[in-house]
């Protein structure tokens, strides 16, 4: 797919409390996903033109298919780019970069790439990306907090019961609320070209004591049980999951869950001026999701996005 187009024309806007308003439109990537669906609800917020962009959407976005890229990228002012279903999936950064290198070349003023602490193939693809859009932002985010309420660590959890191969290893948990607006931040103000945003929520936590957290807000009866790998990975090949993604979770508890992303950092505060939401705030925010008779309701979120 060739990337040459006439440069776009530079939007019409103004700015309203540090925020870029009027015609420039924000490209979504990944819209219907955790990060992305919660991205997309703020700029319209704001009053932040949107594209949500999705397989689903109109226009269609597939990166598995090049040809869907320019119609959400042409004229786009700025772009939020969430790899789904990780950036850890072989060739993943060599993708992400062909759009960016498309984006800069369709003259997106701004892209904000999200990716993950303690992975290689994410560290990668921030270089690339960067070599291909030197003004990109990353978002370079601890576990997200949403696992435990909008992906596969719920399940378990509604049955009692959270069984991982994580042992005593602590992770600062970050709530997706604070990526969002961080987000946000990044594609609609001056000030983050370039930028790499570190995020974490304020503590490090073991699983168990998070479990404990969740059980505590929710007022229910909710065990964490450190089990082996071989038994997780045994656990999710007998409920049927795809070996791709059993594959990709044996990855998440052996390269990045290892006790590298303990440390907390101050990326928050850095790009938002506040400080990053706690765990505690977070279980007592979403208890309803996890309290005596909740049911899982099916959600757009996946692992990673």
């Amino acid at each position: 797919m060739s990337t040459q187009s006439t440069r776009s024309t530079p939007s019409t806007r103004s700015v309203h409390d540090g925020v870029v308003t009027g015609r420039g439109t924000v490209t979504v990537l990944g819209a219907t996903g955790r990060s992305g669906r919660r991205v997309a609800d703020r700029l319209d917020a704001l009053g932040v033109p949107v594209r949500r962009a999705s397989r689903t959407g109109t226009p269609r976005f597939d990166w598995d298919d090049e040809s869907t890229w320019p119609p959400l990228l042409d004229g786009a002012s700025a772009v939020y780019v969430a790899y789904a279903p990780d950036l850890a999936i072989p060739g993943a950064p060599e993708t992400v970069t062909r759009l960016a290198r498309l984006a800069h070349d369709l003259g997106v003023r701004r892209l904000v790439l999200l990716t993950g602490r303690g992975e290689t193939e994410a560290q990668r693809a921030e270089q690339l990306v960067a070599d291909a859009f030197p003004d990109r932002t990353v978002l370079r985010c601890a576990f997200f907090a949403q696992n435990f309420s909008e992906s596969f660590l719920l399940d378990p959890l509604l049955e009692g019961t959270l069984a991982l191969p994580v042992g005593e290893l602590t992770e600062p948990f970050v709530d997706l609320e604070d990526v969002a607006e961080v987000a946000v931040a990044a594609l609609t103000r001056d000030g983050h070209a370039g930028a790499v945003h570190e995020l974490t929520g304020p503590r490090s936590l073991t699983f168990a004591a998070a479990v404990a957290e969740l059980a505590a807000a929710s007022r229910r009866d909710l065990t964490f049980v450190p089990i082996t790998l071989d038994e997780f990975t045994t656990a999710l090949a007998d409920l049927g999951l795809p070996g791709d993604v059993v594959d990709l979770l044996r990855y998440l508890f052996t390269e990045v869950l290892d006790g590298r992303g303990s440390r907390t950092t101050d990326g928050v505060r850095a790009a938002i001026g506040r400080g990053a939401t706690d765990f505690r705030e977070y279980a007592v925010r979403d208890a309803a999701v996890w309290a005596p008779g909740a049911q899982l309701v099916p959600g757009p979120g996946r692992v990673g996005s």
